[in-house]
């Protein structure tokens, strides 16, 4: 007889929020876990919102995945469990992906993945969200927790999104990224620089935004793509597999879809533009220091996260309600 245990059986409601959950992610770690907490209660889930000095399009994808809360304190004795059981190799392992190597690290970036792993049980989440460079840290989390008395989380991982130039996003390269607060006319020229190379579906930032951000917020409203009558007139999508794929085909011509993601992200991006254009806003955003910085980030969030609410209409698909945490 067979010792394993049996996948949790979801009601057509917790199915759907699977999928959601799931949607575009790369890997999850621990899925049988997941379902068998969705068959009690909601799923609690925190993640790491992206450090960069700039309110950067980078934010909108965990923005798009998770709503936010307070994050309440860590312990010392707990660094200290964690710290007596890990070697250096193995912490500089795990921050590899996320961390800056250097020949003679400093301790704290030791304790980054001892930190961030704790964070998964002080934050009483039953899952960690993030991109899947954090793939070691996660692992790492799942390896240590245990050791100290602790449940292994589960992790759930989006894929590496392509920049505008068609390499990995980066804070540093300004035009690989959209900056939440450009201007139109900023926006515009971003994206009609951007990588996107007739049928290339690979690394093609603006394909990716598509997938990630643009179409999911529309909730299954049509995709659509303006064209002169002449040009064959307006395309309409109801799924992003079926805008790769008739841009694969090149039935989608790059400069066709630039207008139509310039003008969706403008639609997107209005409402923040506006909540940052009060006088002590533009200070906090024109001033790059760390305690600025850190909180640019939290009052991004706070205002991102309605925003994307009203786009995602709640009357057309099942509310996620996760508690979730953004650090």
């Amino acid at each position: 007889m067979s010792n394993s245990k049996e996948t949790p059986k979801l009601t057509a409601g917790q199915e759907e929020k699977l999928k959601l959950i799931t949607r575009n992610l790369q890997e999850v770690l621990g899925e049988d876990r997941l379902k068998e907490i969705l068959t009690k209660r909601d799923l609690k889930v925190t993640g790491e919102l992206p450090p960069q000095a700039n309110l950067t399009s980078a934010t909108l994808f965990p923005c798009v995945k998770l709503q936010t809360s307070s994050r309440p304190g860590s312990t010392r004795l707990d660094v200290y469990k964690i710290a007596s059981n890990v070697t250096e190799h193995d912490a500089k392992k795990a921050g590899t992906e996320v961390v800056k190597q250097v020949n003679h690290p400093l301790l704290s970036s030791l304790l980054y993945p001892c930190l961030q792993a704790l964070d998964e049980e002080y934050l009483k989440v039953d899952a960690q969200f993030g991109g899947n460079d954090q793939r070691k840290i996660f692992v790492f989390a799942g390896e240590c927790l245990p050791q100290i008395g602790y449940d292994k989380r589960i992790h759930l991982m989006n894929p590496m999104v392509p920049g505008l130039k068609g390499s990995k996003m980066s804070s540093s390269e300004e035009d690989s990224k959209i900056d939440l607060l450009d201007s139109e006319e900023q926006l515009k020229r971003k994206i009609n620089q951007a990588f996107c190379e007739p049928g290339n579906v690979d690394d093609n930032g603006v394909l990716s935004f598509c997938e990630h951000v643009l179409l999911p917020l529309r909730n299954s409203k049509d995709f659509e793509i303006k064209r002169a009558p002449e040009h064959g007139g307006n395309m309409m999508f109801k799924t992003f597999e079926e805008l790769k794929d008739a841009f694969k085909k090149q039935t989608v011509h790059p400069g066709d879809l630039k207008k139509a993601v310039e003008g969706y992200l403008n639609e997107l991006l209005k409402p923040i533009r506006a909540e940052f254009s009060s006088p002590e806003m533009k200070d906090l955003v024109a001033r790059p220091t760390q305690k600025n910085q850190r909180r640019r980030r939290q009052l991004a969030f706070f205002i991102i996260a309605p925003v994307l609410n009203n786009l995602h209409s709640p009357t057309k698909a099942p509310a996620l309600n996760s508690q979730c945490t953004l650090l």
